[in-house]
């Protein structure tokens, strides 16, 4: 499945691709001398023994295979079906699958059994490399500084050329959607959130991407219109919290949970504990680790408890 990303016809996939060029590639006894020792000899190879038999869930290759490409060739990686090479498999001591080997200088120099989460096998990968640095681990970060800093084409524009090269990052996808979000692009982000697949839309960087639209197609007005009403009646609280939803649409965050803690400190009830709701909402579509959610987060909690 693709996602179109522009008007002028950009698309990514929902899924890593399947071919990896020489970075990643099958194997079997007949070839594991060049495809691992020797080529190990000058870059890590990470040999996976791999069977059909468990099925497309029961691999830990997709995954690898996408951390692979990542490193953009400081390790390659040789898929072995031990199904097919079973003498290989008892030369190796492969007892389980999926079994993971890592070798460097013509030598294993680690291994695993069994399913890894992403970030284990983050570390794994790291301690073949010595500690190389992901480049698009590098690239998100620069993006999202380049969000932060309200520069949104910037940010579109990064997180597009990240999600040529890993087409099934959702940390991209996420940060994208928030982009055009940002920058005014709702309806481009309703449109590819329509395309995500179901289990991308669990994924919590998109989870707060979807709250960030909804939030902001929530806008209520001028903002100058908005703060004039709440100067000339404080305790309007419909304004203020119409206030407080047309700064968030504006990308004006901390501004937006000012006043909805205002309106809390002011009345905690109103409207069916609204501006509670709606503050918990917010953090959630700031996303985790976010600081000013977290800021939010204890001055809610210091009124609370006040």
């Amino acid at each position: 499945m693709a996602l179109i990303l522009d008007g002028e016809g950009t698309t990514v996939g929902t899924s890593a691709p399947t071919g990896g060029g020489d970075l990643i590639k099958d194997g079997n006894i007949e070839t594991f001398m060049q495809d691992v020792i020797e080529a190990s000899q000058s870059v890590p190879v990470v040999v996976e023994f791999w069977t059909p038999r468990a099925g497309p869930g029961g691999s830990l290759g997709p995954l690898l295979e996408k951390l692979v490409r990542q490193l953009n060739g400081a390790v390659r990686m040789v898929k072995i079906n031990v199904d097919e090479n079973q003498q290989l498999a008892a030369q190796l001591r492969v007892q389980s699958v999926p079994t993971v080997y890592g070798f460097k200088q013509g030598q294993p120099v680690d291994a695993f059994a069994g399913a890894l989460p992403e970030s284990q096998l983050k570390q794994f990968l790291s301690g073949l490399t010595g500690g190389a640095a992901n480049p698009v681990d590098a690239a998100l970060e620069e993006a999202r500084q380049a969000l932060d800093g309200g520069d949104f084409e910037g940010a579109l524009m990064m997180y597009r050329q990240i999600l040529e090269r890993d087409q099934g990052n959702t940390k991209a996808i996420g940060g994208y959607l928030r982009a055009l979000v940002a920058n005014g692009q709702t309806g481009e982000a309703a449109q590819i959130l329509a395309q995500l697949p179901e289990d991308f839309l669990k994924d919590p960087d998109i989870v707060a991407a979807k709250t960030k639209l909804e939030l902001a197609q929530e806008g209520a007005g001028p903002v100058s219109e908005l703060r004039a009403a709440v100067e000339a009646d404080p305790d309007n609280h419909q304004a203020r919290y119409d206030l407080a939803n047309a700064l968030y649409a504006g990308d004006q965050a901390g501004a937006a949970i000012d006043e909805l803690l205002e309106i809390y400190r002011r009345d905690r009830a109103w409207n069916e504990d609204a501006a509670r709701q709606r503050l918990l909402k917010i953090f959630e579509a700031l996303g985790p680790g976010d600081p000013v959610a977290a800021a939010g987060r204890r001055r809610l909690s210091s009124l609370i408890f006040s």
